[in-house]
């Protein structure tokens, strides 16, 4: 029986100031999801998400607060090489400086990412996200987001 990892993660929902949210295409797994990540050990949640924002976007944090904890069956994630995992995501909602960041369409996040986490960045209005585009674990954060839902923990048991 394979080892399944618990990884703890933290994620930012950025949103531009027509209110579309920034979706990121990871290269581990080619699905479209938000910027974030795992924690290091002596990591704060906050100074995790502050350092996968800057990482994977370019862009530095200048005022977040809480969103929501995701936990939970839905969280199990098996990636392409076939590492089994579950995460517990903490999200925030992040406030960025975007000034001179943004493409000439409005869209794109003019960002070269060195470690190419990110395939693409690219700012979506929440209509247009479909949710069979973006990694499995985070169906349930735009599930959430789209019905408007303000609860802070998710238990994602399915029953």
């Amino acid at each position: 029986m394979p080892t399944v990892k618990i990884i703890v993660t933290a994620g930012a929902i950025i949103r531009d100031n027509q209110g579309r949210i920034l979706l990121q295409k990871r290269s581990d797994y080619g699905n479209w999801g938000l910027p974030g990540g795992g924690m290091e050990p002596g990591e704060t949640i906050e100074a995790t998400m502050i350092r996968e924002v800057l990482e994977e976007t370019g862009l530095e944090v200048l005022k977040y607060h809480f969103y929501a904890v995701y936990s939970g069956e839905r969280m199990q994630y098996t990636y392409p090489d076939g590492n089994e995992v579950v995460f517990v995501m903490f999200l925030f909602n992040a406030e960025v400086d975007l000034q001179g960041k943004v493409g000439e369409d409005g869209q794109i996040l003019l960002y070269n990412d060195a470690s190419n986490e990110s395939l693409q960045l690219k700012f979506i209005d929440m209509e247009d996200i479909h949710i069979s585009d973006l990694s499995s674990v985070q169906r349930p954060v735009f599930e959430d987001l789209k019905a408007n839902k303000k609860n802070t923990i998710k238990n994602m048991t399915c029953r």
